[in-house]
């Protein structure tokens, strides 16, 4: 129902040709930092692995991201705007990144990253 209440709220938000390139890219560009980064770390704790059955722990580690990875990336034009907001709020997604998208657009993700602090 919620996810209803989004869609009716955002469906009606017009993105341009130009917008959905910069969205497009700045999401890619989020998902490839924060990949990055998981990768960075499984290298890390590789590298500090001293007993062969802590592979294992890189494995359970890896579950994790993965989960927490795919719920957080939703490419759908009526949740974009609060997924940016979380991307930049977990320091993901820079608005630097979103340049060149509608100023109102930019302003929600914003208020909502906003929120996010305050949670």
């Amino acid at each position: 129902m919620a996810d209803q209440c989004l869609k009716d709220e955002w469906s009606k938000d017009e993105w341009s040709k130009q917008e959905k390139a910069i969205a497009h890219r700045a999401y890619k560009a989020a998902y490839h930092r924060e990949c990055a980064s998981v990768l960075e770390n499984v290298r890390g704790m590789a590298t500090k692995c001293d007993d062969p059955t802590s592979v294992w722990e890189i494995q359970d580690y890896l579950r994790k991201k993965q989960k927490e990875i795919c719920g957080k990336y939703d490419f759908r034009y009526y949740v974009i705007i609060p997924v940016f907001a979380r991307l930049m709020y977990d320091g993901w997604l820079t608005k630097e990144d979103l340049a060149g998208i509608n100023e109102d657009k930019l302003q929600r993700i914003a208020e909502i990253a906003e929120f996010y602090k305050k949670l």
